[in-house]
């Protein structure tokens, strides 16, 4: 198993990444991309008894761009002085907070310190510098008590692919120096016996032998080189940067929130640097914090993978005046996409449940409409209601009122509308967040919303109440004349139709439960009605199989894991009645225990590596998805199986770790086991739910327990 995969480490919401970890030219200081930034990426130390130089291989050995100056052969000669460290002497460890790389004497920790994001309206402004400023600080500590010669260490990166020049930081207050790119990102040190160089390439910096060259304008090369002494252990500190001032976003104009505080690169620096403490501390205190005993390894590593990624996509803008809170879609930058917003939801409910009310508002303020529906192949007649957008924009550009940039009308399949899907979201989203905010102030002013939200999905169910059945069975006007579809949208219709989908049908059930509990008793006892109305629709369409069909009452036989999704909302609700199969939805949660056990064995719903197929008719799965339901299938309905057990998170684990996917760090849609789509992705914290009780995850086969028996797969794994 690898230890060279790509990993972010990420500021809070200024989306940006030092992105490290894959090798050659992979990595480096990415700002508002979707990949990373491909740049050369320079950490190494002096050998001990020669005047070369080893390095991690994170970089790609390229000719001099000194060729492109000199055209009569008389190019500036460098040394071959640099290699890379062989594979097998190089360690990592990698955890939420923290990813330490350990090779010879040279050891490099990189705190990343995911912290929670204060409320911006009501926090004191140190801790909103504190947690907003956008950088990332690193240690380079050097072990050279056993060596008697002087060494020199070193990082840096390059700027190509840019139309910034790679520079030498003049200005900076005493003590400090730095590299830049533009004035956009950044490497500055305050540590002693410190220099920034700039030159054609790392060679031609740590070959040179005066240092007045160090400040060579044409170079786009930047190194921060530090003097080791002899016989003595040395530490030298790192900010890494980004910075980006002004209105950043078309479509309106805001800007970032962290340049309230920091008016360029350079302050940003200074200030994170004299943080460094702070931050490395808190690092380390999330590495305890975001793990538990009963995790297994595979487990820990995707949690703390999916955590450094979800970082990468976050963007705390100012929109005049008011903070405006972004998660962007991976490598599609989407902005707020509602279906990753609900699956988030538990991440950020722990974290920082402003973030959540903040969303919740602009779905309703900005990103809101009211449509007519109709029954399939007939017009839109049917009074709708209100629901929400799909996103609120892509690149930094934020989309008109009531439209997203995703949804287009007139289609049945990718890219039409979600309008079920994302009502659903939005009464999901807003229960959790009263639930475990306590904040009745916001249920009051949004009371009107949540009736709105279930008359809109009655009228959904059918026109006429006597027709009802709890099941969404018509499509909104903004298809015209064609269908919904779900966030599965890239898959067949076993997942990707919303209508009669059992995938939908249990989420709108989950959304009448959280309704009752909300609205004022008359209005509540129709959400319990419909509730009730689901939970026997479902259950009934059980077939003597043992399954219950993806698309219920139309001729679709799939077969599909997430028919259990929709059980985590009533679980975070803490509706313990509703969940226990001797009360009144003892019916559905038996049936849908039942259709699990049915559809989860090899040749259905699990590969041949144990890795979980989400629709047996479709080769598409989504790991935050299957995350989702390893929870409520470990947790929920309590199902003990192989199936279920260590072995599923270790095919998953060895998903990303394959030599395809380990470029995009952590990626969400994946096609028998390789990254197809949602690459270098945030939704991955979906994961963060196994932190919510044990997971009943040890097994017994063919006598031995599930532990004893992945050893086989992974002796020498070092997460």
């Amino acid at each position: 198993m690898t230890i060279f995969f790509n990993a972010f480490h990420s500021p809070l919401g200024a989306h940006s990444s030092f992105t490290l970890g894959c090798k050659g030219k992979s990595g480096g200081l990415g700002l508002e991309m979707g990949t990373p930034a491909c740049e050369n990426v320079y950490i190494g130390l002096q050998n001990r008894d020669d005047k070369k130089y080893s390095a991690l291989p994170f970089y790609e050995v390229e000719e001099s761009e000194s060729i492109r100056y000199d055209h009569e052969g008389n190019k500036i000669e460098t040394q071959a002085v640099l290699s890379v460290f062989y594979d097998k002497e190089i360690n990592r460890d990698f955890k939420t907070g923290t990813d330490v790389w350990h090779v010879d004497d040279l050891t490099c920790s990189i705190y990343s310190s995911p912290v929670s994001a204060p409320d911006p309206l009501k926090s004191p402004m140190e801790d909103q510098m504190r947690a907003y400023c956008p950088a990332v600080v690193i240690e380079l500590k050097i072990d050279n008590r056993n060596c008697a010669n002087e060494r020199t260490a070193f990082i840096g990166y390059n700027a190509e692919n840019s139309s910034d020049n790679m520079n030498f930081i003049y200005n900076l207050p005493k003590g400090f120096k730095g590299i830049a790119k533009g004035r956009s990102t950044a490497m500055i040190t305050n540590s002693d016996y410190a220099f920034a160089a700039q030159g054609f390439n790392a060679e031609a910096i740590l070959t040179e032998k005066k240092h007045q060259n160090y400040n060579f304008g044409l170079g786009d090369t930047g190194l921060l080189l530090f003097t080791a002494p002899a016989g003595q252990e040395s530490v030298f500190k790192i900010a890494v940067c980004f910075y980006r001032a002004g209105i950043v976003t078309s479509g309106e104009a805001t800007s970032y929130w962290y340049s309230k505080f920091f008016d360029s690169i350079n302050q940003v620096g200074t200030f994170a640097l004299k943080n460094f403490e702070y931050y490395r501390q808190n690092s380390l205190e999330i590495d305890k914090d975001f793990d538990a005993p009963y995790l297994n390894d595979a487990q820990r590593f995707q949690l703390a993978h999916a955590i450094h990624s979800y970082f990468g996509s976050t963007q705390l803008l100012d929109w005049n005046h008011k903070p405006f809170w972004v998660v962007n879609e991976g490598e599609y930058r989407m902005m707020n996409t509602f279906d990753l917003t609900v699956d988030q939801l538990f991440f950020e409910m722990r974290q920082n449940p402003w973030t959540v009310k903040n969303e919740l508002d602009m779905f309703v303020k900005r990103y809101s409409y009211t449509d007519k529906v109709h029954f399939p192949g007939e017009d839109n007649i049917y009074p709708g209601g209100i629901s929400f957008t799909h996103d609120m924009g892509k690149n930094n550009h934020i989309s008109r009122p009531q439209y997203s940039t995703y949804e287009l009308f007139g289609l049945e399949g990718c890219f039409s509308h979600m309008t079920h899907e994302q009502l659903v979201n939005w009464i999901l989203c807003a229960a959790v967040y009263i639930k475990k905010s306590d904040d009745s102030n916001w249920l009051a002013e949004n009371m009107n919303i949540f009736e709105q939200c279930l008359e809109s999905m009655l009228n959904r169910d059918n026109p006429d109440p006597k027709k009802r059945n709890g099941i969404m069975a018509l499509d909104s006007s903004r298809t015209i004349d064609g269908a919904e579809i779900t966030t599965y949208d890239s898959l067949d219709q076993s997942l990707g139709q919303a209508r009669n989908n059992v995938y939908m049908a249990v989420k709108s059930w989950a959304a009448y439960l959280a309704l009752a509990e909300i609205l004022d008793k008359d209005i509540s006892l129709t959400a319990e009605k419909q509730a009730d109305l689901a939970g026997k629709t479902i259950s009934s369409f059980l077939n003597e199989d043992g399954f219950i069909p993806a698309i219920m009452g139309e001729k679709c036989d799939s077969k599909i894991i997430p028919a259990i999704e929709g059980l985590v909302f009533p679980y975070v609700l803490g509706m313990n009645d509703a969940l226990d199969t001797r009360g009144k939805y003892g019916g559905l949660l038996k049936a849908l225990r039942t259709h699990f056990e049915t559809v989860l064995v090899k040749g259905t719903c699990i590969y041949e590596d144990n890795g979980w197929k989400l629709s047996s008719s479709a080769d598409n799965s989504w790991l935050s998805k299957i995350y989702l339901c390893q929870f409520v299938a470990r947790q929920i309905l309590k199902v003990v199986t192989p199936a279920t057990g260590e072995l599923s998170d270790i095919a998953h684990q060895n998903w990303l770790l394959k030599p395809e996917n380990l470029f995009f760090a952590w990626s969400d849609q994946m096609k028998s086991g390789v990254a197809h789509g949602s690459k270098y992705y945030p939704r991955g914290v979906t994961n963060i739910l196994w932190l919510e009780g044990k997971n009943e995850t040890t097994i017994v086969k063919n006598g031995k327990t599930g532990s004893e028996e992945q050893e086989s797969y992974c002796k020498k794994c070092k997460y």
